[in-house]
């Protein structure tokens, strides 16, 4: 082990002395709740590693793993829906695999690469809502029909990568909703994907992704081309529907004050702008 390496895992375990021996000691029994709810939750990165543990516990995954005894009672509910992890079309119910279909032949309809190009070209990454946990937004561009009710889409949105742009490796914090995403203009090389756990999804061969981003996640544009991708969060399947959608709203409640966190690392585009 080199020197530098040591000094990084020394820093790792001071810091989790400092953060989590006060609760081992005063509240023992609420350490011992989360260290095995986060031990199961962790676990569920199918490329785990001491770099996935260390981001989980002492990184950006914090969030994850203070919702994670909520989350695994979300899978509970979600009963006998198993969360795949990773999902293609074929493997949603009927109805959400109906609402996908439609909201990728509205966008396709839409040319919204062609709309947006001018407005977010100038960032390295943009977003763009329409819809914001089953709220409507005014944004730049009119798209009536993602205004429309939708029973399981809650969240539509365009990111634009411009060309040698990426995110680092994160978690997303709830799992009422799972993640959808579909490349709106063609890639040619494999230099543009995302990864998922041990799971490698390239734009250039798949336009569709599916997939739970309570998991460690990246995504990558490596190409000399702009990247233009829906984003959107629909309820996960479940035999019932209406406790994912009141966490919806709640979420909605509570984050709409810290969008500027979540997206800090983004220029959100508004109707203003």
């Amino acid at each position: 082990m080199s020197k530098r390496t040591f000094t990084k895992n020394l820093k790792y375990v001071v810091l989790a002395i400092i953060i989590f021996g006060p609760i081992v000691y005063f509240a023992p029994y609420i350490a011992i709740t989360y260290a095995l709810f986060g031990a199961y939750d962790v676990s569920r990165n199918t490329d785990l590693d001491s770099f996935v543990i260390q981001r989980y516990f002492l990184g950006n995954g914090i969030l994850t793993w203070v919702l994670s005894p909520f989350n695994a009672l979300l899978d509970l509910i979600a009963l006998p829906f198993i969360n795949r992890g990773v999902y293609r079309l074929e493997d949603l119910p009927t109805g959400h695999r109906a609402e996908v279909e439609r909201l990728i032949q509205i966008s396709t309809s839409e040319n919204l690469v062609a709309r947006l190009e001018e407005k977010a070209k100038e960032f390295p990454r943009t977003m763009i809502f329409f819809k914001w946990y089953g709220k409507n937004v005014d944004t730049i561009i009119d798209v009536p029909a993602f205004h429309e009710k939708w029973k399981y889409i809650q969240t539509i949105g365009v990111s634009v990568f411009n060309k040698k742009v990426s995110t680092s490796r994160h978690f997303g914090p709830l799992r009422a909703t799972f993640r959808v995403l579909y490349n709106l203009n063609d890639i040619k090389d494999k230099s543009a994907y995302i990864i998922v756990g041990n799971t490698t999804s390239y734009w250039s061969e798949n336009k569709l992704f599916i997939f739970d981003d309570t998991l460690m996640h990246q995504s990558i544009n490596g190409t000399e081309k702009t990247r233009y991708c829906l984003f959107v969060d629909m309820v996960r399947p479940a035999p019932f529907r209406a406790p994912f959608v009141a966490i919806v709203k709640v979420i909605r409640f509570f984050a709409s004050g810290f969008n500027s966190i979540f997206y800090k690392n983004w220029i959100v585009l508004k109707k203003d702008a």
